[in-house]
């Protein structure tokens, strides 16, 4: 467009368009169709009138010219010259009259060749061997067709046929203006009749849109419980059912954003609270630095550091940086090592450990990681099971897949609490104390560490009467070459 528009009103028609409501975008393309459409047919029409047509017409006339042409050969031998003819229209037309034809045995009777409806009589010319006009149309442009004359081998004439559209100029001036003015009135009515379609049709396409578009602004100002009605199953149906999937997902993630910070806040509070309180006992000589007030201490900045700690591991996990050095291991050694680890522990509170696992359990994975997947584990085992109880750990090899068992006794867990154990800071009491509790951090980690190894982390009401935690990691070694962190 710039190649034949200077680029100031070329920039200004682009901003223009770009700027229109949809409702004028519509509009502005239903018009150029119609144009499109018009002049297509215009083009068409005049490409058949020209060439069809009036082919046609000059074909005809060129047949004529050939039936006539053994009358004027015949009767130029029986005079000698053409000054028989010359001058002497009635002769001339005499000549032109259509011939009668031989009987081919279908009907008796004469047969004649079509009258002539197209006037081509009157576009012939007789010329002389020199080509000057004897008799008829002396409109003779460089465009005629001509056809010899013979008399003993010999040109003695010429018949000349000027074509059709050669002779209408003024007749075709008026046809084509009387079809320029029919043009511009279906043109006008073409234009009303888009503007009519546009204000009728565009409510009814734009309508819908108009409700997505009204409840964006009202989502993107914070009102998540937004939602649009959907009515139909086209692509505007779809865009509603896109939307309120939006906005579900963000009114969920707002929701957990903030019981995050507020589970934040709580377990950051609780330890600087308490730590808080002793530093100002002792200060106040109302503690003294004994072993057990320095125990107390650290075991709050224990706390505060392995809060910390999982917070950033989380981080890391959803952003994708949390690292993992793979390298060739055995997790059987490494799962008889943690058990052997918190025996004293789960001795202590009256729970027993018992594992049955393989020899050897190959698999590609990080060791350390893995340690920190197996000591949250145990260590949501120890918290929440009851004195008395156990803890079973199972290992087996299912479809090229290494299975970890991990069940243990009472209590249990609730089946609608169950997919959501892994949630950051979800407990399955929110009113368990610190003492027994955790900060709801660790199975979460533990879901992302699995799914980093290509595993995958359930939980399930356990046959002992608490919970089965199942992992699954794929066994065996990976394919050489293959990437790994």
């Amino acid at each position: 467009m710039s190649k034949f528009i200077p680029a100031p009103i070329a920039h200004l028609s682009d901003r223009f368009f770009y700027r229109a409501n949809i409702r004028l975008k519509l509009f502005y393309a239903m018009l150029a169709l119609i144009v499109a459409l018009i002049a297509a047919i215009n083009g068409a029409g005049h490409y058949i009138f020209t060439r069809d047509f009036l082919g046609y017409l000059n074909d005809q006339a060129q047949q004529r010219m050939e039936d006539m042409v053994p009358r004027v050969e015949q009767a130029y031998r029986e005079n000698g010259s053409w000054d028989f003819i010359r001058d002497n229209p009635r002769a001339w037309f005499e000549l032109m009259k259509p011939a009668l034809l031989e009987h081919n045995g279908a009907a008796p009777g004469p047969t004649f060749t079509p009258s002539d409806l197209t006037g081509a009589t009157l576009r012939f010319s007789l010329l002389d061997a020199n080509r000057k006009l004897v008799i008829g149309y002396p409109g003779i442009g460089p465009d005629a067709r001509l056809r010899p004359l013979m008399q003993d081998d010999a040109i003695v004439g010429w018949i000349a046929q000027t074509p059709f559209e050669n002779v209408i100029g003024a007749i075709d001036l008026r046809f084509q203006q009387r079809q320029f003015l029919a043009q511009l009135v279906i043109a006008a009515v073409a234009i009303m009749l888009a503007a009519f379609m546009v204000v009728r049709i565009s409510g009814l396409l734009l309508k819908p849109l108009t409700r997505v578009a009204r409840a964006t602004h009202r989502l993107a100002g914070g009102d998540y419980a937004t939602r649009v009605e959907v009515q139909s199953g086209d692509e505007v149906g779809r865009l509603a059912q896109d939307f309120n999937q939006l906005a579900v997902t963000l009114e969920r993630n707002e929701k957990l954003r903030r019981e995050f910070m507020a589970d934040v806040s709580h377990e950051l509070r609780t330890p600087l609270g308490i730590l808080n309180g002793q530093l100002e006992a002792l200060e106040d000589g109302v503690l003294q630095p004994d072993a057990q007030t320095l125990r107390s201490l650290k075991s709050e900045v224990g706390h505060l550091n392995k809060l910390v700690g999982d917070l950033y591991d989380l981080s890391l996990a959803d952003a994708g940086a949390l690292t993992y050095r793979k390298t060739d291991i055995d997790l059987a050694p490494l799962l008889r090592d943690t058990v052997r680890n918190y025996e004293e522990r789960f001795r202590k509170r009256g729970l027993d450990i018992v594992a049955h696992l393989p020899e050897s359990m190959p698999l590609h994975a990080d060791g350390a990681r893995l340690q920190q997947l197996l000591n949250n584990l145990f260590e949501n085992s120890l918290r929440y099971t009851d004195p008395g109880g156990r803890l079973e750990l199972h290992g087996s090899l299912q479809q090229q897949q290494w299975q970890l068992l991990l069940d243990d006794s009472a209590p249990g867990v609730d089946a609608p609490a169950l997919t959501r154990l892994f949630e950051r800071f979800f407990r399955v009491e929110a009113s368990r104390n610190r003492a027994s509790g955790g900060a709801g951090l660790g199975l979460a980690i533990c879901r992302r560490i699995v799914e980093a190894h290509q595993g995958v982390i359930g939980a399930a009401a356990s046959p002992l009467g608490g919970l089965r935690v199942t992992v699954t990691l794929p066994a065996g070694l990976p394919v050489r070459g293959g990437r790994h962190e």
